[in-house]
C-alpha cells in the first residue's frame, strides 16, 4: 500500500479521535438542567435521593421526600398556579447539586422562593461535599431566574452552618429579625442518661417534682404513635391545638391563614418516603402535650407540638420534650432540631442554637424597591406594632387585615 493511500485512514483516525474527546467533555461538562413536571422530578429521584445522604447539612427540606409530597399535595386538590422550579446540576451524568424553588405571582413582585415555601421551615440547597458552595449557588440560582424570570428570590429561615448561607452571592439582603434553632446532639453523648446529666439538678429536681404530681393524680404515660391512625390523631389533635392558641393569643400565622396548612398535614401520616414521628403525653388516658415530625437522615425535626395550658403548672410541653428526646435516643438518631422558633422549654433541652436570618435577592429594580420597602422596612415595623397591642385588638387587627406575622 502506498504511502499516499495511507494518508486518508490516518486523517480520519484523527478526526475519529477528536470527535471521541469532544463527546466525552461534552459527556463530563457540568450544566444545569431544570424541572418543572413531576415526569422530570421523577427522572432525577433516585440520584436526588443518594445526594441526600452524602451532601453537607443536607435537611428535610430540601429532599426528595419532601418534593414528592408538594407535588402530590399540589396535583390532588388542582392548585392551577403551582409554578416549581427545580434545578439540578450535573457533572457528566453526575448529580452535584439541586435547589428545589416556585414561583409565586402576587399584584406586588413574582419571587422564586423554596418548594412548599408555605409549609416548610428551613430554605437550603443540596450541594455534594467537595463541592465550592459559592459556585454551585451562583450556578443554582442563574439557572432558575434564567428559566424563571422574577423580581426577586426569597429564602426565609436560612441556617449560619448551610451550605446556602456560605454561598450566599455578595448581593443578598437580610430582612426581619434574626432567629434561633434549638438542636439537641445526641450523637455527642455515650447515651440518654450521659446527655440528660447534662441539663441543670435544679431543672431535673424540677420536673420531677412536676411529674409526681401529676402520677399522684392519675396514670402518666409516653405514647408513640405507630399505625397511619393513631400519627393522623396526633397531627389533627397538635394542629387545632395549635390554631387554637394562636387564635387565644390574637395571632396568626402563613402556616394558618388557611385550610391548606391544615390538609397537608393529613397527607403526611402515611408516607413512606418521609416517615412521621408523632408522640403523645397521656394523663388518665388524655392528651396533655403532644408532638409531632419527621425522620430524615438519622434526625428528628419537631413539626407540630400543642399541650394542656389547663396543666401549665407541671410543664406538660417541657416534660414532654424529654419524653421525645428519649424516643429518638432509643431510635439511635444523631439528633433533634427544635427548630424555629427558640422557646423557654426548648432552651432547657437544647445543646446548641443555631442562628437562622430570612435572606432576599432583588433581581430587578421593582423587586429591590418592594424588598427594601416592605421586607426590610414596613413588614418588621407592622409586626412589632401588632405584638405590642393588647391580645384583644391585636386579634381585630390581624382578622380585619387578613395578614400573618
Amino acid at each position: 500500500m502506498s504511502s499516499l493511500s495511507a494518508l486518508p485512514r490516518a486523517d480520519e483516525r484523527r478526526r475519529s479521535t477528536a470527535a471521541l474527546v469532544r463527546d466525552t467533555a461534552n459527556a463530563r461538562a457540568v450544566r444545569a438542567d431544570v424541572v418543572k413536571t413531576r415526569e422530570a422530578f421523577d427522572a432525577i429521584a433516585y440520584q436526588w435521593e443518594g445526594l441526600e445522604t452524602q451532601a453537607d447539612g443536607a435537611v428535610l427540606f430540601q429532599g426528595s421526600g419532601w418534593a414528592r409530597a408538594i407535588f402530590d399535595f399540589e396535583a390532588a386538590r388542582g392548585n392551577a398556579d403551582f409554578d416549581p422550579v427545580i434545578v439540578a446540576i450535573l457533572d457528566g451524568q453526575r448529580l452535584v447539586a439541586v435547589l428545589p424553588l416556585e414561583r409565586i405571582r402576587t399584584r406586588a413582585r413574582t419571587v422564586l422562593a423554596p418548594l412548599g415555601h408555605a409549609f416548610s421551615q428551613y430554605s437550603d440547597a443540596l450541594i455534594a461535599s467537595g463541592t465550592d458552595p459559592k459556585d454551585a449557588v451562583s450556578r443554582l440560582l442563574r439557572a432558575a431566574i434564567s428559566a424563571a424570570p422574577c423580581d426577586a428570590v426569597s429564602f426565609l429561615k436560612v441556617r449560619d452552618d448551610s451550605v446556602l448561607a456560605k454561598g450566599m452571592p455578595a448581593n443578598h439582603l437580610v430582612t426581619g429579625s434574626e432567629q434561633g434553632a434549638p438542636y439537641v446532639a445526641l450523637n455527642a453523648f455515650e447515651d440518654y442518661a450521659a446527655y440528660f446529666q447534662t441539663i441543670k439538678p435544679k431543672t431535673r429536681k424540677n420536673m420531677r417534682n412536676d411529674r409526681n404530681r401529676l402520677e399522684r393524680e392519675g396514670t402518666l404515660v409516653h405514647h408513640i404513635a405507630e399505625t397511619p391512625e393513631e400519627k393522623l390523631g396526633v397531627i389533627c389533635r397538635t394542629l387545632t391545638g395549635r390554631a387554637e392558641r394562636l387564635r387565644d393569643q390574637g395571632l396568626t400565622s402563613r402556616a394558618f391563614r388557611d385550610t391548606a396548612f391544615t390538609d397537608f398535614c393529613k397527607t403526611l401520616a402515611s408516607r413512606e418516603d418521609m416517615p412521621v414521628m408523632a408522640m403523645s403525653l397521656r394523663h388518665n388516658d388524655q392528651p396533655i402535650a403532644e408532638q409531632w415530625g419527621f425522620v430524615h437522615n438519622q434526625r428528628y425535626y419537631a413539626f407540630v407540638a400543642s399541650r394542656d395550658f389547663g396543666n401549665s403548672d407541671e410543664s406538660p410541653g417541657k416534660l414532654h420534650l424529654g419524653e421525645v428526646i428519649h424516643a429518638c435516643a432509643n431510635a439511635d438518631l444523631k439528633g433533634a432540631d427544635l427548630m424555629v422558633p427558640v422557646m423557654p422549654y426548648k432552651l432547657t433541652w437544647a445543646t446548641e442554637v443555631v442562628t437562622v436570618r430570612d435572606y432576599a435577592l432583588p433581581v430587578t429594580p421593582r423587586g429591590l424597591l418592594v424588598l427594601n420597602l416592605w421586607d426590610k422596612t414596613m413588614r418588621p415595623w407592622f409586626k412589632q406594632l401588632v405584638l405590642n397591642m393588647p391580645k384583644g385588638m391585636r386579634g381585630l387587627l390581624m382578622k380585619a387585615s387578613g395578614r400573618s406575622l
